[in-house]
């Protein structure tokens, strides 16, 4: 019997937008995760084509424009990662990146230095997550930080994500716990590891290892990987 044929990871990126835990008041600041960082997520909507309903870091694949917008911000193609993490945090969430931090363009439209391109130090690297070659959809997803400051306001697109909210990484595991958030593994893990910051600087130096869920194998899971990789 013939082996079906592997189907090539498709090259990905996913924002982990990040700020300090202070910079919203009321109750919840006051609680395990008091002093620590928020981290945006959003709600992929009922018809998202993948995994519709579950909440995720904004992200999604790399598409071939990517590459000509690396080689004009960065210098190289090889950085068309950053470059679609720039893109699609901007079409899902409102957001933009521009060399002197994050922004949104509606508030800041008076400012030109506001859409001058970032540098790649301001994405830095966290994760790379390959899905396993036993299925059908894979990703070859990088996961990068961006730092954000206290006043920004995300706005979800409504096609690909029909909520965005800040959220420390606590909140979103008890979610997920009591039934009411459900995470991919990959999200998931990243989710646990950024949960023990206390601090942006502690997510900027962050370094996640990849490691198969429950019941894979290594074998299985490709040199490690785990069996779900998504932007």
């Amino acid at each position: 019997m013939t082996e079906p044929a592997i189907v090539a990871a498709r090259p990905a990126a996913t924002v982990v937008v990040v700020r300090s835990a202070a910079s919203r008041g009321g109750s919840k600041a006051d609680g395990p995760d008091a002093g620590g960082i928020e981290v945006l997520v959003l709600r992929r909507s009922a018809a998202s084509r993948f995994a519709p309903g579950f909440v995720v870091f904004p992200g999604g694949a790399v598409e071939e424009g990517d590459h000509d917008v690396a080689r004009r911000w960065f210098g190289t193609p090889n950085e068309a990662a950053r470059a679609c993490a720039v893109r699609e945090l901007a079409e899902e969430t409102g957001l933009v990146l521009t060399d002197h931090g994050l922004v949104q363009p509606h508030r800041t439209m008076t400012d030109d230095r506001a859409f001058e391109p970032p540098t790649s130090a301001q994405l830095v690297e966290l994760a790379r997550w390959v899905a396993p070659d036993f299925l059908s959809v894979r990703f070859d997803a990088r996961f990068f930080a961006v730092e954000a400051g206290p006043a920004l306001v995300p706005t979800p697109d409504g096609v690909e994500a029909d909520r965005a909210w800040w959220a420390t990484p606590g909140e979103v595991l008890e979610d997920q716990r009591a039934g009411t958030a459900q995470l991919m593994w990959p999200t998931f893990k990243m989710l646990e590891a950024l949960s023990s910051c206390r601090s942006v600087r502690d997510v900027l130096a962050l370094k996640v290892e990849q490691v198969p869920p429950p019941g894979v194998t290594p074998a299985r899971a490709a040199s490690t990987e785990p069996p779900e990789a998504s932007p």
